[in-house]
């Protein structure tokens, strides 16, 4: 899989100077909505942000492009609105939020295929690529410290390098339109699909653990959490267009 993808990545790479005739930049960003299974526990969405530095080639036509983008992502998962037992009064009550973030670089390289989209010369277009992350830190440092005061949540994921995955990848699946505001500046919105096919966490099976929801003691599966988010993305993109004279 990953000789695959890096064979991809360089013929995208290579295409991308053989066939530009100019290209386009700019900055977007906007709403992360991240989501992860942890090996059957299902957790709710966490609701972050991302920033993007994107590049791509342009044609004569402008039908077809290719890209490639760095950013910014914060992926994860969430515990809200959960009743949780008190093993002190038996008593149910609800505790505050827990996030559980993994602040992610993120490399694409992909394709757009674009379409005219009314008659102002905007574009629809739908993209699809390939991206590597690495996860420069997380906030899982506090979940350590607090299972270590409250042993009942070694449910919580944990900052221990052994567990947490630096690299990751994955596909982005997507689509949006881009509006010209001049000839060589425009807009754009975006939203995309990125499954990983890496997990972004691995653990050990822990047994003989007090599960905090139910009250009763049980081991705790092995855990493998990947990530999966949904992105709304907008944006600015400027254009350098290559002209050829005879």
């Amino acid at each position: 899989m990953n000789r695959t993808l890096l064979t991809i990545a360089f013929l995208i790479a290579t295409s991308f100077g053989v066939y530009a005739q100019g290209f386009a930049w700019g900055v977007k960003g906007g709403v992360t909505i991240g989501f992860q299974n942890w090996s059957g526990f299902e957790m709710d969405p966490l609701f972050k942000y991302h920033g993007i530095l994107h590049i791509e080639s342009l044609s004569e036509t402008d039908a077809f492009s290719l890209y490639s983008q760095v950013g910014i992502h914060q992926k994860g998962s969430a515990i809200r609105n959960r009743q949780v037992i008190n093993q002190i009064n038996g008593q149910l009550f609800r505790p505050p939020a827990r996030e559980f973030i993994f602040n992610n670089i993120s490399l694409g390289l992909g394709a757009k295929q674009k379409f005219d989209f009314g008659s102002s010369g905007a574009k629809a277009y739908y993209m699809l690529g390939i991206r590597g992350d690495y996860t420069i830190d997380t906030n899982l440092d506090i979940y350590t410290r607090f299972i270590e005061l409250n042993p009942a949540y070694a449910i919580y994921p944990i900052d221990d390098t052994q567990f947490i995955r630096e690299i990751n990848y994955g596909l982005t699946i997507g689509g949006g339109i881009e509006f010209p505001l001049s000839d060589l500046i425009g807009t754009m919105i975006e939203f995309t699909v990125n499954p990983d096919f890496s997990y972004q966490y691995e653990q050990p099976e822990i047994p003989g653990v007090l599960d905090p929801w139910t009250g009763n003691t049980r081991a705790i599966p092995e855990r493998r959490i990947r990530n999966l988010t949904f992105e709304i993305t907008a944006g600015f993109r400027f254009l350098r267009k290559v002209e050829y004279i005879d």
